[in-house]
């Protein structure tokens, strides 16, 4: 997604627009982001996480699959694109933006930050933010090297991700919605999975040794 952003003018200067529209269709997707921010602020304590992730994942993974077969159906061997194809691609990455920007960009800070315990919350949203800053800045350098490499497979290959990250929540990750912290080791002890690997001895410790309630 920060690639996307980051390289915005580039890949719809590639598409055949002029570096000026190009600017202008960066400000766009820009504006799109703060706009799903807010539908996200004012919809996800309503919807919950769970949805906002498992339904933005599917809108991303069809749009990234749409963009890369149009462009290996349509670019590439000294083709120019045709403006309605040109238009159609912006509007996919717009979408996905839209879709990004309400679920996965603001709820990767929200929803770890609930899931960890107060005991460990400082320490573990430190390591989220590190790792996600660490991961960005790989994807940044290497984004347009893959490009280059892997053409319209890049937007493929982010789809194949999105698929991954979907299931993952879709069968793993716990609805936090309107849960107190002090209570989200419940979420993990009730959990299919991870009841596995939260005891009721780890609820009870939790708890001061209080049983669950």
């Amino acid at each position: 997604m920060n690639s996307i952003l980051f390289y915005a003018p580039v890949f719809f200067q590639s598409l055949g627009f002029s570096s000026n529209v190009s600017l202008y269709s960066s400000t766009i997707t820009n504006g799109a982001l703060v706009i799903a921010a807010l539908i996200s602020m004012f919809l996800v304590d309503r919807f919950g996480r769970r949805a906002f992730y498992i339904e933005a994942g599917i809108e991303m993974l069809i749009e990234m699959v749409a963009v890369g077969i149009t462009l290996a159906v349509n670019f590439g061997d000294g083709k120019t694109l045709p403006k309605g194809i040109s238009f159609f691609l912006v509007i996919c990455i717009c979408l996905f933006v839209l879709a990004y920007g309400r679920s996965w960009g603001p709820l990767g800070w929200l929803v770890p930050s609930e899931l960890f315990p107060l005991e460990t919350r400082s320490a573990g949203q430190s390591i989220v933010v590190c790792v996600n800053m660490i991961f960005t800045a790989l994807i940044a350098q290497c984004f347009l090297a893959a490009l280059c490499h892997l053409k319209y497979g890049i937007f493929l290959l982010f789809a194949g991700l999105i698929l991954i990250m979907t299931s993952f929540v879709f069968f793993f990750l716990p609805e936090t919605k309107q849960v107190p912290i002090e209570e989200v080791i419940l979420l993990w002890r009730k959990h299919w999975f991870w009841t596995n690997y939260v005891s009721e001895e780890d609820v009870k410790a939790h708890f001061g040794g209080k049983p669950e309630a």
